[in-house]
């Protein structure tokens, strides 16, 4: 009787791991075939010349040249920079770190190639504003698009706080 019982003990362990390994392998298999979504990216491909509900043109990426010619339509005063500064701690601490020296003072910056120090007056001088604001919400090589997440305005207001984060 002894054996008996042991013999289905091991039956209904057999049992329950086959049962276990299968979820697992579904699991598995399925988070392999499932599309890798990416925050700060878009799933579908915008078509070319739409224009967002309420906001402006996003002029793509490879297009960058033309963004960088765009005047920043809102003058830089403490109440746009105080804005661009919420915005910065929401959306860019992460990797640009909270005094936005790049390299890997954001929590997040290690895992990825160093960001570049935003203080550094040397980038500020060669950088135009519509290229900040290009790059801010059409993202870059490594930086996502923040289009979804930022209103054009909110992303000249960001421009704004980093021009006054710049050293002298």
């Amino acid at each position: 009787m002894k054996y008996v019982f042991i013999l289905t003990l091991l039956v209904v362990a057999a049992a329950g791991g086959m049962m276990g390994t299968a979820v697992v392998i579904r699991w598995n298999d399925n988070m392999t075939e499932t599309p890798k979504i990416v925050p700060g990216e878009r799933v579908f491909k915008m078509p070319q010349g739409v224009v967002p509900r309420g906001g402006d043109l996003v002029i793509r990426k490879e297009q960058r040249e033309i963004a960088a010619k765009q005047p920043n339509p809102i003058k830089a005063s403490e109440a746009s920079v105080t804005i661009g500064r919420e915005r910065f701690q929401i959306f860019c601490v992460p990797c640009h770190g909270p005094e936005a020296k790049g390299g890997t003072t954001g929590p997040v910056a290690t895992k990825f190639i160093p960001t570049p120090d935003l203080t550094n007056a040397d980038l500020q001088k060669q950088r135009t504003d519509g290229y900040w604001h290009s790059y801010i919400v059409a993202g870059g090589a490594v930086m996502p698009a923040y289009a979804e997440a930022l209103s054009s305005e909110e992303a000249w207001h960001l421009v704004n706080f980093l021009r006054s984060v710049a050293r002298k």
